[in-house]
């Protein structure tokens, strides 16, 4: 029994962790987050927290992965792309309820352009993928005639994207900009037919 407990506290307290280093990433960016600052957050030695991730780099990972975790649970855009664009608004609502997580994106989103930055391929895949994904779902839109088929499906797919991004520096600059309302009003403009 006890070595489940200590398990079961290991767990708890790199979920601490995580949850602090979000936080420190968010206000800091990875270059000026030290893990010294994040281990004493939680308790802990830079030694101890290392026994839990093995360098800043994985710790900075896993932060990026349970913002994806995390994100998934304010609005799901998975695979299934017909739902893609209820399934962003929502995150977009959730991630305006949890203001850590949009610093963290946007802060370290602008970091990672740098080649050399530890999150640079993660961008860059998961830009990939959700912009492949959006430019599928807007393609059949069009060829259902429910989206305009005047403009590259690509772009748009392109222009979503900038448009989430750009309202979430937006709204940390004024938090009554309404991320949500925006994009809906950017999709509003690309159908063909009023949504009821």
């Amino acid at each position: 029994m006890p070595e489940k407990r200590g398990y079961a506290k290991g767990i708890a307290k790199r979920e601490e962790i995580l949850a602090r280093a979000l936080e420190v990433f968010a206000a800091k960016g990875y270059r000026k987050a030290s893990l010294r600052e994040i281990a004493e957050s939680v308790g802990l030695s830079q030694a101890g927290l290392l026994h839990h991730f093995s360098s800043k780099e994985e710790l900075f990972a896993e932060v990026l992965r349970k913002r994806d975790e995390v994100d998934s649970a304010g609005g799901e855009l998975g695979t299934d792309w017909s739902e893609a664009f209820d399934g962003l608004v929502g995150i977009v609502r959730h991630n305006a309820e949890v203001p850590g997580l949009v610093q963290l994106y946007a802060t370290i989103s602008a970091e990672a352009a740098d080649p050399d930055h530890p999150g640079h391929d993660y961008f860059v895949s998961r830009y990939q993928q959700i912009v492949a994904g959006l430019e599928g779902y807007i393609r059949s839109e069009q060829s259902a005639g429910r989206v305009r088929d005047d403009a590259d499906p690509r772009m748009l797919a392109r222009l979503a994207v900038s448009v989430a991004d750009g309202m979430q520096v937006q709204w940390m600059l004024d938090p009554s900009a309404d991320m949500a309302d925006a994009i809906e009003a950017f999709w509003s403009l690309l159908r063909t037919t009023p949504t009821t």
